[in-house]
């Protein structure tokens, strides 16, 4: 574990030391894209953040490389080497895709071809634990096939839900966290070194999300880009191949007495990582329903539009923080909740609190449609928000002396706080002219 921590130390430290830099390049090289329909920031912010990720990436898998225990890895396992080539073709993908704003057929192409990059280099499905038959074994074209559709939809699934700072940073951390304690607990609880690659790639994953939030929480001076969103994507999808269809189940059932009784005790964490549906579930539901959206419109599926979950969060009336929390909320309670089920299925306890937490969740979502407000003794103790509203009638005022203005001087207005397009200084309202 130490190894583990100080893998994932390297690599959000040297993620967040040169995130400074590479937004600085940025801004000289142009990647700075103009405000878009669908954007909800107000002012040009560069990308390419994923620069600094991806050497946050090789900054770590060099560090383990070098440690007593994680040696043994890359020596046993041909599946770091595999991952680090697909993620600098991914990577050099999205840098040119943030410069250049190349098609989406060709990134797709590209995301492809980096799948089959890995698939070459050994990190695919090799077989499927399948509940109530066990092990299923799988062709070459089936681990294939099936590995670059993995590839292919967490990386949009990922990019998608790119839309608010640092909402696809946070939620792929989140479920990185929980697949590494399921992973870790797979290696060392059950001692099977299959899950030791899985392990690092999701610690190494940790450590990138880690050290590029500080730099792109709200207000974002930086954007991770297609370059970020892209390669954290491919890592998330690496760990979920590496752990799915290269741990054999037949190795568990010494402590579940059967294969079968194996496969059912992995199937809560098995499958879904295999769709996969709790570690990226909301974004993976994101890329559903804008597939559905947009095909329905008659659209293409890869045109932007603004009705992606994030954007329904804030046409509700949440905030551009409680959206990402809210976000962060349900990914945090999928994720886990899967993994604590795993751990023990047969807890009411863990249903009933997945259920409990569930329904907070949804009191949350939906406050801004509903809100409430206090009573009048504890008005003082409450936001303005839930306050009463009182009517303030203006005394009468006894016609004084005509002595009007001039004309060339213009009436304030006040500004309330917080209306859409005021920013700073200029939310006092507009300026009185004054002439000679």
């Amino acid at each position: 574990m130490r190894e583990y921590l100080l893998t994932l130390c390297i690599t959000a430290a040297v993620t967040y030391l040169l995130t400074g830099p590479v937004r600085k390049f940025a801004i000289v090289a142009g990647a700075m894209p103009e405000i878009r329909a669908r954007d909800v920031h107000r002012e040009p912010t560069p990308r390419l953040g994923g620069i600094a990720m991806f050497f946050g990436l090789c900054a770590g898998l060099l560090v383990a490389d070098h440690l007593t225990n994680l040696s043994q890895v890359f020596e046993n396992s041909n599946e770091p080497r595999a991952l680090l080539s697909g993620a600098a073709l991914i990577w050099l993908i999205g840098v040119l895709d943030d410069k250049f704003e190349i098609d989406a057929l060709i990134k797709l192409g590209g995301q492809m071809i980096a799948a089959g990059v890995m698939v070459m280099q050994g990190l695919t499905i090799l077989w499927l634990p399948v509940p109530g038959v066990g092990n299923v074994a799988l062709t070459q074209w089936q681990g294939t096939l099936l590995t670059v559709a993995l590839v292919v939809i967490t990386i949009n699934a990922v990019n998608f839900v790119d839309g608010l700072d640092g909402l696809a940073a946070g939620m792929v951390g989140i479920a990185s966290a929980a697949f590494f304690l399921y992973a870790y607990r797979v290696w060392v609880s059950y001692g099977i070194e299959a899950a030791a690659p899985a392990t690092l790639f999701a610690a190494i994953l940790m450590g990138m999300c880690l050290g590029f939030l500080p730099h792109n929480m709200h207000p974002a001076r930086i954007f991770m880009g297609d370059s970020g969103s892209m390669l954290i994507g491919l890592v998330l999808a690496a760990g979920a191949i590496s752990i799915t269809g290269q741990v054999d189940p037949d190795a568990l059932k010494v402590f579940a007495h059967s294969e079968r009784e194996a496969v059912h005790q992995t199937v809560p964490v098995y499958i879904p990582l295999l769709l996969p549906l709790t570690i990226i579930a909301i974004p993976t539901a994101d890329l559903i329903l804008a597939i559905v959206r947009r095909t329905w419109r008659g659209q293409s599926p890869f045109a932007a539009d603004r009705g992606h979950l994030h954007h329904r969060l804030l046409e509700i009336g949440h905030s551009h923080s409680r959206a990402v929390l809210i976000m962060y909320f349900w990914s945090a309670l999928i994720a886990f909740g899967a993994l604590a089920y795993s751990v023990n299925a047969a807890s009411m306890w863990i249903v009933l609190s997945v259920v409990f937490l569930s329904a907070i969740g949804l009191v949350l979502l939906l406050l801004p449609r509903f809100t409430p407000r206090a009573p009048r003794w504890a008005e003082h103790f409450v936001p303005p928000r839930y306050r009463r509203r009182t009517v303030l009638t203006a005394p009468a005022v006894d016609e004084a002396p005509e002595q009007s203005a001039p004309a060339e001087e213009e009436q304030r207005t006040p500004v309330a706080a917080g209306v859409s397009g005021v920013n700073g200084a200029t939310a006092i309202g507009s300026r009185s002219r004054f002439t000679r």
